[in-house]
């Protein structure tokens, strides 16, 4: 017998799971397992902290790679000549410092998810260019703020659960 487990239909236009310079391997392979999951697009802009050639996924048992789709851009102005071209959708950018709830944002398929790397978040450069875009995760403790794999997860499934897409999920292969 097949195990099977709960499985939603995809939505019409995914959403994009941007990863601003990233630097710990495991974070982005843990993003990038969940893009996977939620058939949605994973952007990795500017100086990467790894390699992401085959020999590398491989050596790091990323055996979900071939299921993402990966796009690489040099940097953020390239991001978003690409992002503005394919989807239209809107721009999120979360910080530790924003004064805005992700639960207070308004997703719609199609929308970009923006994270800056592990050590310092996004440049400050960067969110003066959006100030009215800036949204982040409120925290109970005084941790300084949440692992980049954890806190990407947060904001797509809430994305998710926004549209409706989780709606409809069924047991499956």
């Amino acid at each position: 017998m097949i195990a099977q487990r709960l499985r939603a239909p995809p939505i019409s236009k995914p959403f994009h799971v941007v990863l601003v310079e990233p630097e710990i391997p495991p974070n982005t392979g843990n993003i990038a397992r969940l893009c996977g999951a939620t058939q949605s697009v994973l952007h990795l802009v500017g100086h990467l902290g790894f390699r992401i050639d085959e020999h590398a996924v491989r050596r790091a048992g990323l055996d979900y790679w071939h299921l993402v789709r990966v796009v690489q851009h040099a940097d953020f102005d390239a991001f978003l000549q690409v992002f503005a071209n394919e989807s239209g959708g809107q721009l999120h950018l979360f910080c530790a410092r924003a004064a805005t709830s992700y639960l207070s944002a308004a997703y719609a398929p199609g929308d970009a998810l923006i994270f800056g790397k592990e050590s310092v978040g996004l440049d400050a450069a960067l969110l003066a260019r959006f100030p009215d875009r800036q949204r982040a995760i409120p925290t109970l403790g005084a941790v300084r703020s949440l692992n980049l794999a954890n806190a990407s997860s947060i904001v797509v499934y809430e994305a998710l659960r926004q549209v409706g897409a989780l709606d409809g999920a069924v047991l499956g292969p």
